[in-house]
């Protein structure tokens, strides 16, 4: 036989995508992150990064990372069980436990293996798994590798109904900050539901770190939450923080379990040492320069205050995630590349990773956007024909 043996295979795939407006298109960024970009080859002004607190290009943290490749070299070369683990990981470690206030912090190489990881430890096989239907694809992935019996709820009334349903024990699952719809998580709630029913509470914090909470230390943070033995915290070092990277802030048990017996972090090779040394060095400015989350939160309102003005259908989201819901991917593809027209760089956001009907512009909003930047993008939203947005 000869030609592709996966034409044949894919072909109505790639149909249906393209029938549908949900083909995908990578496209190409030629400049560091900010609040302008060059993207295939013309500036534009983002509004689609998760660079929160524009530290992605911080003259501070490319010294660090210079800093960090002087002394241990580009690369790690191991995983960290076998020589790939350094000083500099450790130190981080150590950093990110005291940021969050748990005993112990565990890097991983990014966030979907942490979440992978996470649901595999501590939800083994047919294990119960309660979720929210939001949450993040690593988490839904997770239960599904993990082969957990999955119970998935709305609300925290759902899970309650759910938990009284169940046999005590278990793992509840949430995002903190959920990723397509900007709203937080009831954390106090999650958790003492959890507690009632002898189960444990695993949150994807990735959206928050930086962000929320005194110093940006997350959800449980801001809600008035200290550490507690029953709640095992993730969070990322690629969105606020700038750089590249996850990692789980938990007791020492459970980090000492991921060590031991996590595939996904002793499989793999470890972050490079320097990368190490700059996400340390992001860790110490965000935390510091509280000047950068009172400035985003002032383009959250000032954006949220014109929204409302235009009559949008903007999510309730007092973070960074501003989702304009457009409702079929088609309208959210022609609101974009009107948008772009314009200058803007708004990508817009369709089924799978959203609900059907519920395809939108997910606009997100960084520190280091300025006011003539928010009004820019709430005139060109304004601009919009009648029924696009």
């Amino acid at each position: 036989m000869t030609g592709d043996p996966f034409a044949s295979i894919l072909e109505w795939t790639f149909a249906r995508l393209r029938d549908q407006d949900l083909w995908r298109r990578r496209e190409r960024r030629q400049s560091p992150q900010g609040p302008s970009v060059q993207v295939d080859g013309r500036t534009l002004l983002s509004f689609a990064s998760n660079d929160y607190l524009g530290l992605a290009n911080d003259p501070r943290l490319v010294e660090a990372w210079c800093q960090g490749a002087r002394r241990y070299g580009v690369g790690a070369g191991a995983s960290h069980l076998l020589g790939g683990h350094s000083e500099a990981h450790h130190e981080l470690e150590e950093a990110l436990a005291a940021f969050v206030g748990t005993p112990r912090a565990l890097i991983f190489s990014t966030g979907y293996m942490a979440n992978l990881a996470l649901v595999a430890t501590l939800c083994p096989r047919r294990g119960r798994l309660f979720e929210d239907r939001r949450n993040h694809a690593s988490l839904i992935d997770g239960a599904r590798l993990a082969q957990a019996d999955r119970h998935r709820y709305r609300d925290v009334a759902g899970l309650k109904r759910a938990l009284a349903a169940a046999a005590p024990g278990g793992l509840v699952a949430s995002d903190g900050v959920f990723s397509m719809d900007g709203d937080t998580a009831d954390v106090p709630g999650l958790l003492a539901l959890a507690r009632t029913h002898g189960a444990g509470l695993l949150l994807d914090d990735a959206h928050a770190f930086g962000v929320v909470g005194p110093q940006g230390r997350g959800t449980p943070a801001a809600q008035g939450l200290g550490h507690d033995p029953a709640l095992v915290h993730m969070g990322t070092l690629g969105k606020a923080f700038g750089v590249f990277g996850a990692f789980v802030a938990a007791g020492t048990d459970v980090i000492e379990a991921l060590i031991q017996t996590a595939r996904p972090y002793i499989y793999t090779t470890a972050l490079p040492p320097a990368l190490a040394v700059c996400a340390k060095a992001s860790l110490a400015i965000a935390a510091a320069e509280d000047y950068r989350r009172t400035e985003l939160g002032e383009r959250i309102h000032q954006f949220r205050a014109g929204a409302a003005q235009l009559g949008l259908r903007v999510l309730p989201s007092s973070t960074p995630i501003q989702p304009v819901i457009l409702g079929d991917a088609a309208r959210a593809l022609d609101a974009s590349a009107r948008l772009r027209e314009q200058g803007l760089y708004v990508p817009a956001v369709r089924p799978p990773t959203v609900p059907a009907g519920t395809a939108r512009l997910r606009i997100t909003l960084s520190a280091v956007h300025t006011r003539d930047d928010v009004e820019h993008l709430l005139g060109a939203l304004a601009a919009l024909p009648p029924g696009t947005a």
